[in-house]
């Protein structure tokens, strides 16, 4: 198992604290900025969520950004799109990493500080979500990133699996807008009221000893 200083300075782009009382936040950032996404963020995420995961010590998890956002801009240094190796590795961690938010086991609260215009899966992963008024959601590549539009996002085996986790259920198109399984993005003033009920019930289930 994990312990809190055998991994607190591990992660070049999360700033990592925690309460004596077992609250942890995970504070992404470039250079103590709004974080810009790159292959080494990509790789580091997956060595960052394990981490995080099997710290039996972690009571509450609290995942917000840095800056005036939370992601909103990608680098295409450190990823390798051209080589049958490189993708591999790339659609492996993109994998890997949804999987190790899922086995976070202590209460995730995704505190979205500013836009989330990539891996917007992240916050949908979360068992709460709160958000500042400027809060959006969307997923997109700008050109130049390496990536097609929307990295398959909305059709794609990681969106799959967030729509799977965060909703179930069929759904009609504003529920759809709410789990971002549209191309559309959702902005925090426009939040189907009934998903912040279910957050806000959530809530206090968590609350109670034992997260239980």
């Amino acid at each position: 198992m994990s312990r809190f200083d055998a991994y607190r300075d591990s992660f070049p782009n999360a700033r990592l604290t925690c309460s004596n009382t077992g609250v942890l936040e995970v504070a992404l950032h470039t250079d103590g900025g709004t974080l810009v996404f790159n292959g080494h963020t990509h790789e580091q995420f997956v060595d960052l969520f394990h981490a995080v995961a099997s710290d039996a010590d972690n009571r509450v998890v609290i995942l917000t950004g840095s800056g005036g956002a939370f992601m909103e801009s990608i680098s295409p240094e450190g990823f390798d799109f051209f080589s049958p190796q490189g993708y591999d590795k790339i659609y492996r961690e993109g994998k890997k990493v949804l999987m190790n938010i899922l086995d976070i086991e202590a209460p995730l609260i995704a505190a979205v500080n500013g836009p989330v215009r990539l891996h917007s899966e992240y916050i949908l992963l979360s068992d709460i979500v709160l958000a500042t008024p400027t809060g959006a959601l969307f997923h997109t590549d700008p050109p130049g990133a390496g990536c097609p539009d929307g990295e398959g996002m909305g059709r794609g085996q990681r969106n799959r699996a967030c729509r799977q986790a965060a909703c179930p259920r069929p759904r009609d198109r504003r529920r759809a807008r709410e789990t971002a399984a549209a191309h559309d993005e959702v902005h925090a003033h426009s939040a189907d009221p009934e998903t912040a009920t279910h957050h806000r019930r959530g809530h206090r289930i968590r609350a109670r000893p034992g997260g239980h």
